[in-house]
């Protein structure tokens, strides 16, 4: 089974181009106003149109109000909504697009009662938590064995794994849980004059990199 690959927290039109000439299978535009990624309409409008056929636009919301999520669809041509707050099933389901949700790994947390209330979510999204940080892009990973195999059955083709992911742990993370599709924004973005990642800004290397560890890892 091949891998799929989302670049998140693209904000230049060159990223997302990046992104699809490396192979990735979607981008990520957030539109949650507390992420440094954050992009505005217009920007997300030059993005989308920049990008080739058959590369899937993922547009994230945070607790959003409805009228927040339907506006965004009115103005950009997205393909699928990505929920990574506490948003109930039905708010999910109601805008008339197929669906992702986030789950946080975190203490205290049922992973399989969690993931058994969004049985329409086309994806289910784990990623790690960090207590006072952002709800995602933290460059952080979590114990992987948290997992319970119901969630990690390739079969489902529902998982999809991120949180920390980069070049140099993709491939194990591939091996180890054959997920559906990795997820990916902190680990591919540029670095600056104290090798700390400029978020939102991304390294056509990184990416390209990142890509070619999960090819291998598919193999």
């Amino acid at each position: 089974m091949r891998t799929r690959v989302k670049i998140c927290g693209i904000t230049r039109v060159e990223d997302g181009v990046a992104a699809a000439s490396a192979g990735a299978d979607a981008i990520g535009l957030i539109f949650w106003a507390g992420s440094p990624r954050c992009v505005p309409f217009e920007q997300a409008r030059a993005i989308v149109a920049a990008l080739p056929a058959f590369v899937t636009v993922v547009g994230l919301f945070v607790d959003p109000q409805p009228e927040v999520v339907r506006a965004t669809l009115a103005a950009i041509p997205l393909d699928l909504l990505q929920f990574h707050g506490d948003e109930t099933p039905d708010l999910c389901a109601s805008f008339g697009r197929p669906y992702i949700k986030a789950v946080s790994v975190r203490p205290g947390v049922d992973l399989l009662q969690y993931a058994a209330q969004f049985p329409a979510a086309h994806g289910l999204l784990f990623d790690a938590f960090e207590a006072g940080g952002l709800p995602g892009g933290t460059g952080t990973t979590f114990d992987w064995t948290r997992l319970p195999p119901q969630l990690t059955d390739p079969m489902s083709r529902r998982l999809i794994l991120s949180g920390g992911l980069t070049p140099h742990n993709v491939a194990a993370a591939v091996r180890q849980l054959r997920p559906w599709a990795v997820d990916v924004s902190t680990g591919v973005e540029a670095s600056d004059a104290h090798d700390k990642p400029r978020k939102g800004i991304k390294s056509g290397d990184k990416i390209l990199a990142f890509i070619q560890e999960v090819r291998g890892a598919d193999g």
